[in-house]
């Protein structure tokens, strides 16, 4: 299979992605998170050529993107209160709510992504579309056309060229299907934003790790080759022990580091992270993918606050980092 790459704002670009979803094949798209990989959602051969094309588990489940309130009517049984809520405030946006499944015992996760070729490619294939991130499966997510090319190529049938991601971190999960709603994967919404409208919810993100209702929850992810390190603790503890760490690493290694410390590791080889969480968040995926480039074996980040966005930042980290976490 030839894997054809267009930029979203050629003409006809969106119209020829569109036609191949109908026809049960395979796009690579942009939205505000991160690369997704879309096929018809109401088509079980179509969704059995995302696993394969990723190496996915078959038991991590899709999410489905919509773009409006009926097509999202097509797939869920029914709307609670709490996600109709989360619909009017949230949606379009990084928002992935769990529904009641229609036609079954089982629930499904929807989101109606806030990026334009993503809503107006959905729009015009006129049917939900499932889409995980477009890489192989357990390594970091695409942020970038370039990333999905480098896993996917001849392996789908085109990717839709968006340029860069705009939040680059999945989008959050809440299951509305329990009281209170629980948060399955944290995200750019976070959970003190969600509570100022529905009220308290908890943190599940290691529930259902036998039966898990979003992706992330079971398997191995965000990972590159090399060996991370995350730790944790007051600014200047965590800087102290990373020197420490990497006074004697033998392997190629390097240090990921907030911008504001990068003086600090004189010496050592430093990959700039960011200077605000939006900024980390943005490139986390993008360093990671770097740092398989560089042929990394071992690489030391300065770890977030578990607060606000912090709270997703710390979760792919601690999975890409196999929860290899240092508390200093």
């Amino acid at each position: 299979m030839k894997t054809i790459v267009l930029k979203a704002n050629n003409p006809g670009a969106i119209s020829h992605a569109a036609d191949i979803i109908k026809g049960g094949g395979l796009v690579a798209f942009p939205t505000e998170t991160v690369y997704g990989l879309g096929g018809n959602a109401l088509d079980n051969a179509a969704c059995a050529k995302i696993y394969e094309a990723k190496g996915r588990p078959s038991d991590n489940p899709l999410i489905s993107h919509v773009a409006d309130v009926e097509q999202l009517k097509q797939i869920v049984s029914h709307i609670t209160q709490s996600a109709e809520i989360l619909i009017k405030q949230f949606w379009p946006g990084p928002l992935t709510i769990i529904f009641p499944e229609k036609n079954s015992k089982n629930t499904i996760g929807v989101r109606m992504p806030e990026n334009p070729t993503a809503l107006d490619l959905i729009r015009r294939a006129g049917v939900p579309v499932a889409a995980p991130s477009a890489n192989i499966s357990g390594s970091p997510s695409p942020t970038t056309a370039e990333h999905v090319l480098n896993d996917l190529d001849g392996k789908i049938d085109m990717i839709l060229d968006g340029g860069k991601c705009l939040h680059g971190l999945e989008s959050t999960v809440i299951d509305c299907t329990v009281a209170p709603a629980a948060i399955l994967r944290p995200g750019a919404i976070t959970k003190e934003m969600i509570e100022g409208f529905i009220g308290s919810v908890i943190l599940a993100t290691e529930a259902g790790k036998n039966t898990p209702k979003a992706p992330g929850m079971k398997y191995r992810h965000y990972a590159p080759k090399a060996r991370l390190t995350v730790v944790v603790g007051e600014n200047n503890m965590v800087i102290d022990n990373i020197l420490r760490l990497t006074a004697n690493v033998d392997e190629q290694y390097a240090v990921m580091a907030h911008s504001k410390n990068i003086d600090r590791y004189l010496g050592r080889v430093v990959i700039n992270m960011g200077a605000e969480n939006k900024d980390i968040a943005a490139n986390l995926f993008a360093l990671l993918r770097k740092c398989d480039d560089m042929g990394l074996k071992e690489v030391f980040v300065e770890g977030v606050a578990e607060t606000g966005l912090g709270l997703a930042i710390m979760n792919r980290l601690k999975k890409a980092a196999s929860f290899n976490i240092l508390e200093v």
